[in-house]
């Protein structure tokens, strides 16, 4: 095999390990923002519980299999968000991870809700 060869076949092992070390991080941070959220949902506080629950009785009366247009369950997400897993278990994550995401907190959204009548 001549030096060229050579030299193309070693840059390119490279960039393919380079390639699956930086998709082996972003899902590390991935699945470490995951578990902060749900983290973040088992130590609720009576407020935020407080305020999940008036969210959920606001968007659908508290039915996991409510419906209205492109929105889903218990919180009313769009469904796109569920990934084809309707279960309680999932929307209960789900719905922590929007919040979380998007509000910082529950009570942050009820605040939202009840300015715009949506969150």
């Amino acid at each position: 095999m001549n030096k060229q060869v050579k030299s193309i076949l070693v840059k390119f092992f490279a960039a393919l390990a380079l390639a699956f070390a930086c998709v082996a991080i972003t899902e590390t941070f991935a699945d470490s923002s995951t578990n902060n959220n749900t983290v973040q949902a088992a130590k609720m506080s009576k407020k935020e519980k407080a305020a999940k629950r008036w969210i959920a009785m606001r968007e659908s009366g508290g039915s996991y299999t409510a419906r209205n247009g492109v929105c889903y369950g218990k919180y009313q997400l769009n469904i796109s968000y569920l990934h084809g897993d309707l279960s309680p278990k999932n929307q209960e994550l789900t719905a922590d991870r929007y919040v979380y995401g998007r509000y910082g907190s529950w009570v942050n959204a009820k605040r939202f809700w009840l300015t715009h009548n949506w969150y």
